[in-house]
C-alpha cells in the first residue's frame, strides 16, 4: 500500500486484490489517513484488480467516518472490473468517483 501526502490531501494506493486477507490492512491505512485530518482523502484504486465484499465494506466504513469528520473521500482509477463491482452494488451513487489521480487532486 502506497501512502503519499500531496498538498492538503492524503493519497492511499492499494495494489493487487482487496479481499478478506487484505481488507484489515486497508482499514488500518484508511483510519490512519483520516486521523491526520487531511483536506481530502484520495483512494487510488488503479492498482487494484479485484475487490471483494470486505474491501467494499472497508471503503463504506471510511466513507461514514469521512462524512462525520467532514473530510471528503474521493475514489479514483477504478479498473473496469472494480467499477463493475461498484455498479452491481450501486455504490457509484454513494461515493465520489473520478477517472484518475489528476482529476481527484483538483
Amino acid at each position: 500500500m502506497k501512502f503519499e501526502l500531496r498538498e492538503d490531501s492524503v493519497i492511499l494506493s492499494p495494489e493487487g486484490e482487496v479481499g478478506y486477507h487484505e481488507a484489515p490492512a486497508l482499514r488500518t491505512a484508511l483510519r490512519e489517513a483520516l486521523d491526520r485530518k487531511p483536506g481530502r482523502l484520495i483512494v487510488n484504486l488503479a492498482g487494484v484488480g479485484y475487490m471483494a465484499t470486505p474491501g467494499l465494506a472497508t471503503l463504506i466504513e471510511a466513507l461514514q467516518i469521512s462524512k462525520r469528520t467532514q473530510i471528503p473521500l474521493v475514489l479514483c482509477g477504478l479498473t473496469d472490473r472494480v467499477r463493475g463491482i461498484f455498479e452491481i452494488a450501486r455504490l457509484q451513487t454513494v461515493f465520489k468517483i473520478v477517472a484518475d489521480l489528476p482529476s481527484a487532486t483538483t
